[in-house]
Parts: structure tokens; C-alpha cells; sequence
């Protein structure tokens, strides 16, 4: 009797201690896709005023149109000329992926979430992860990003203890070979 209370209590801590520690990752997860936001936005910004002396150069012989000015490079017999339409087109691209990504992050947290474990960049990730912050979301989706963080995590977690102890109590309950 009393190592079964043992193992209900410690259980009981185990379980607590999963719920209140998957809360506060919960409540961790938008500071840090907030951060990626801001860096991401950064990236953009850069990339804007990089492709800026080429989109003048398309507004001022072109029409406007950096398609035009890009098949104007890429047309042309002379190497580096005929390169500098690739670079062109490359940073307009990186805009365009860019722009995507910014617009993909400006939606209700939980898809923020998951566009980022989908799509995210990589070395983004891990530079925001390096310069990462720890703040705690106190806006009413924030807190209920992390309720349901923490009971997915504790439902993850109760379902996994289940299907170990059924696993456990199976494999007593088979007799040995003679």
C-alpha cells in the first residue's frame, strides 16, 4: 500500500510538473515567433533597398518594370552585364519570397506557429534562436496559446504513460516458458 501511494504521488508531481512546465514553453512560443517577425522584417527591408537602385534604373529606362530590365541584362551579349540580370533577378525573388513570409506571419498566432514549423528558415531560426530573449506572451491570445500548448503537451504526455504502463502491464501479465 504504501509504495502504491508512493507512485501516485510522484505521479501526481510528474503529471503537474509536465503541465506547468509545458505552460511556460507555451507561454515562451510567441515571444519567440515575434522576434522572428521583427528579424524577418529586417531581412526584407534590407532586400528592399537593395533591389531600390535597380527598380530606379527599370522606372527610368524600362517603364517600371524590372522584368523588362532583368531580360535587358539577361539579352545582352556582354558577360558581366548578362550576370547582372541574374543577380536582379535573384534579390527580386528573395523580395517576393520575402514578402510572402512577412504576409505569412502577420496571421492569427496559431498559424503563425505553424508556418514557422513548416516554412521557417532555418538560419533565421537559428540567429533568432542565438539573439532569443525570453518573454513571456501576457496578451489574451498569448495565454491561450499557451493553455492549449500545455494541455496538448499533458495530453501528449498522459497518452504516452498509458501506453507504456498497458505495455508494461502486458508483459507481466504473460507467463513464462517452461
Amino acid at each position: 500500500m504504501t509504495a502504491r501511494l508512493f507512485n501516485r504521488f510522484v505521479g501526481g508531481l510528474l503529471d503537474r510538473a509536465v503541465l506547468v512546465c509545458a505552460a511556460i514553453v507555451g507561454g515562451l512560443i510567441p515571444g519567440f515567433i515575434a522576434q522572428y517577425r521583427q528579424r524577418l522584417g529586417g531581412r526584407l527591408d534590407q532586400a528592399l533597398l537593395d533591389l531600390a537602385p535597380w527598380q530606379k534604373l527599370a522606372d527610368q529606362y524600362q517603364g517600371g518594370s524590372l522584368e523588362l530590365l532583368i531580360r535587358h541584362h539577361l539579352g545582352s551579349a556582354d558577360p558581366q552585364f548578362h550576370a547582372e540580370g541574374a543577380v536582379i533577378r535573384a534579390l527580386m525573388i528573395t523580395v517576393q519570397q520575402l514578402q510572402a513570409a512577412v504576409h505569412a506571419m502577420h496571421a492569427s498566432l496559431p498559424r503563425q506557429a505553424s508556418w514557422l514549423l513548416l516554412h521557417g528558415d532555418p538560419a533565421l531560426l537559428r540567429a533568432t534562436w542565438s539573439d532569443w530573449v525570453p518573454t513571456f506572451a501576457l496578451s489574451s491570445q498569448g495565454l491561450v496559446f499557451a493553455l492549449v500548448f500545455a494541455v496538448g503537451v499533458w495530453l501528449l504526455y498522459k497518452g504516452a504513460a498509458w501506453l507504456v504502463m498497458r505495455l508494461l502491464a502486458g508483459r507481466s501479465a504473460i507467463p513464462e516458458p517452461a
